[in-house]
């Protein structure tokens, strides 16, 4: 009996002990990749940095994950991505690395029913949620958005899934409910759809989620084209 007590106290410990590493592991990312953005970091620093540490994330898989993903948007589908057939991604002269500075459009906007920009559903008079995924480990993300920012983001979220080796990520929102370190299942609310960023706050884009996804390839993340995922994702 004080065997098997002591195993459960072990193990207590250590998936305590765990998500206590992987938290501190996700706050240095997120303060790391807030830098990356800004452009305060030579891209070779980050570069050795960004590698060590989702390297140490990989190490400590521990959630199995599905190769089917939930829909990012509730009550919405691969319908409502811009573009015909997923046109609108291009990851042509895309690097992590440049941050805010790149051009590309690796990404698929995912545009709700808001004809009038308030930010909410015309059919429901509400937000939007967004939806994670896959189950995973939240590593960067921000609530603050000021208006005069030139910062393409927004408010955003990236999400690592150890198991698949990749990152997703959500950007524009109006408001999150995450922070670095938080594990988080698969369909789980994590914010609801906004105008926030440069390009997204202005009053010719309609309001959308832009939702990228990236392989982890040389330590660093790779954008690559998740349409055919986005297409066969269950609606919630």
């Amino acid at each position: 009996m004080r065997s098997i007590l002591f195993i459960t106290i072990f193990l207590t410990i250590s998936a305590t002990a765990f998500s206590q590493d992987a938290a501190s592991v996700c706050i240095k990312i997120n303060a790391l990749n807030a830098a990356v953005t800004n452009g305060t970091i030579k891209k070779s620093d980050a570069a050795k940095q960004f590698k060590q540490l989702i390297t140490s994330l990989k190490d400590n898989r521990r959630v199995l994950m599905n190769n089917h993903w939930i829909f990012p948007l509730q009550g919405y589908n691969y319908r409502a991505i811009g573009g015909t057939n997923g046109n609108g991604y291009s990851d042509k002269g895309y690097n992590y690395l440049e941050g805010n500075r790149h051009l590309a459009h690796p990404a698929h906007d995912i545009f709700i029913n808001d004809k009038n920009q308030d930010g909410y559903d015309d059919r429901t008079q509400q937000p939007v949620n967004v939806l994670a995924v896959d189950t995973g480990i939240v590593i960067a993300c921000t609530n603050e958005w000021d208006p005069s920012s030139n910062l393409r983001g927004g408010k955003y979220i990236w999400i690592y899934h150890p198991q698949l080796d990749i990152i997703t990520y959500y950007a524009h929102n109006r408001a999150i409910f995450v922070k670095p370190g938080d594990w988080v299942k698969q369909g789980q609310k994590i914010a609801e759809v906004g105008r926030t960023g440069y390009n997204a706050y202005k009053k010719r884009s309609p309001t959308h989620l832009h939702f990228s996804a990236f392989h982890i390839i040389n330590g660093l993340p790779v954008p690559y084209n998740c349409y055919a995922q986005l297409k066969i994702a269950s609606k919630l």
